[in-house]
């Protein structure tokens, strides 16, 4: 009987031992080399913390320039002072600048007739031409753009800088201004390079 039994009990423990290798993980890579550990677990929460990083270091290389222009406080209230804005315009001056190739800058100041006939200004002030005129040019969105010269006197009206631009076309803020006795300010709006701007005073001055 034990020999007929013997085949029987050699099937069952054949069946019994492959049964149990069927349930056994089939996945023997320790757990640091498992795909989904790598990308879910390691991978993204590296992502982030890496762009949160990069996100405030270009938040501090892009931050906010200084606002370019005359404003003071008055309680809690921001005023921006167009003094200057309006002297320009009471002594009607005007402006024309010239780029030159050779990153010269030619300005042009040009005083009414009436001033230039009687030798005086409109406010009765002597006519006279400064030495020297502050020229201000910024970048609408870009302050590694800006540019800053003195524009000094020639002769007759003209005044002469030497600047070098940005050659990317662009728009800038252009600035002629005095800072004497007469502080006054010619401003103008346009996309640099260009050959001339002209300056006129504000409009928003003219009385109705």
């Amino acid at each position: 009987m034990a020999q007929h039994n013997t085949p029987y009990l050699d099937e069952n423990t054949r069946l019994t031992r492959n049964s149990t290798n069927d349930f056994k993980p089939q996945d023997s890579q320790p757990w640091y080399k498992n795909y989904m550990v790598i990308i879910f677990v390691i991978g993204m929460p590296a992502f982030v913390v890496i762009a949160c990083i990069w996100f405030v270091f270009y938040s501090v290389q892009i931050k906010d320039t200084v606002v370019r222009d005359d404003w003071y406080m008055d309680g809690k209230t921001l005023y921006q002072d167009v003094s200057r804005d309006k002297l320009a315009h009471d002594l009607d001056l005007n402006g024309k600048m010239m780029f030159e190739d050779n990153n010269q800058v030619s300005f042009y100041l040009n005083y009414p007739e009436q001033s230039l006939q009687d030798g005086k200004l409109l406010d009765g002030s002597a006519l006279v031409y400064p030495d020297t005129l502050e020229l201000s040019i910024s970048h609408a969105t870009d302050i590694n753009k800006d540019r800053e010269a003195v524009l000094q006197h020639q002769e007759g009206n003209l005044y002469t800088a030497h600047i070098e631009l940005d050659p990317l076309p662009s728009k800038y803020y252009v600035q002629v201004s005095n800072q004497g006795n007469q502080n006054w300010r010619l401003r103008e709006v346009g996309e640099l390079p260009a050959s001339t701007i002209e300056f006129h005073p504000l409009q928003s001055f003219d009385k109705n």
